[in-house]
């Protein structure tokens, strides 16, 4: 991976994928009952895990949070973000903060994007784009599905990444963020996850699939009784374009306030760049 950025006329996949880039340069209804039902059996427990979307659809939205942990110079630097996401409407907002540069530069602002079926909107993002201008990208040109490309996963694609679930063992009780859950380890397929995935979700898992090192995705995932999501961790692997070295990078998704109102205005034609992008 590389600091320096190539100029691209549309600004897209480019500036997303400057987000890790410079960091890693520069440093069914599911009761309580049911959960229960699973926790003795494998089987029983992957199904339940690849149900985890779906209930986050039922549940409607909630908050999140989010980090993003990577080896970069030999120093594990994390990325930070926060906001909401509306799971039947598929969009998401989050504030997402880059670690500041060791040597002592200014902080850098936070980075708003906004989660849509297909896109990544960022604003803030710098490398020449002014300031009151959004980026678009495709995600489904991005080799990774926007699971790490923009600094952050997207929440419902990290639950999606279950639906690939293929072991899983259940570990027990424990607790998040003062919410009683049950503790899963186990293993996803992104091929498999792809081919269970929403429509709008199948093309950037897809995507993941061929563009990570290993389609295998080692997870820990925390589910309250009623079967939402409430917290999981990835693991995700991929080539270092730059070294043609795999590269670890480690996801962890919370969500919390569950039903909380979650408001997304994707910004007008006119507010989207279309200029050249700046080297990083």
């Amino acid at each position: 991976m590389t600091r320096r950025q190539r100029r691209h006329r549309t600004g897209g996949a480019v500036v997303a994928a400057g987000i890790v880039a410079c960091v890693c340069a520069g440093t069914g209804g599911c009761s309580g009952s049911d959960a229960v039902a699973g926790d003795a059996r494998t089987g029983a427990s992957v199904a339940l895990l690849r149900r985890a979307a779906d209930r986050l659809v039922d549940a409607g939205s909630s908050k999140a949070r989010t980090s993003m942990e990577m080896a970069a110079g030999g120093t594990r630097v994390t990325i930070r973000g926060e906001g909401g996401y509306d799971y039947r409407r598929r969009l998401g907002q989050l504030k997402v903060l880059l670690p500041q540069d060791p040597a002592g530069a200014d902080p850098h602002r936070p980075i708003t994007e906004l989660l849509a079926p297909g896109a990544l909107f960022m604003k803030n993002r710098g490398a020449g784009v002014p300031a009151d201008k959004w980026v678009r990208v495709d995600t489904g040109t991005l080799s990774d599905g926007n699971l790490v490309t923009g600094g952050a996963t997207d929440p419902f694609a990290a639950a999606e990444v279950l639906r690939g679930t293929r072991t899983a063992t259940y570990l027990g009780r424990t607790e998040v963020a003062g919410t009683e859950v049950r503790h899963y380890r186990g293993t996803a397929d992104l091929g498999q996850a792809a081919q269970a995935a929403s429509a709008a979700g199948k093309g950037p898992l897809e995507a993941a699939a061929k563009g990570f090192a290993t389609a295998d995705v080692p997870f820990d995932a925390y589910l309250d009784d009623q079967g939402r999501l409430r917290k999981v961790r990835h693991r995700f692997s991929f080539v270092n374009g730059r070294h043609g070295k795999p590269v670890a990078v480690a996801s962890t998704t919370v969500l919390y306030d569950f039903g909380a109102p979650v408001r997304v205005r994707l910004p007008a034609a006119g507010d989207i760049y279309a200029g050249r992008i700046a080297e990083d």
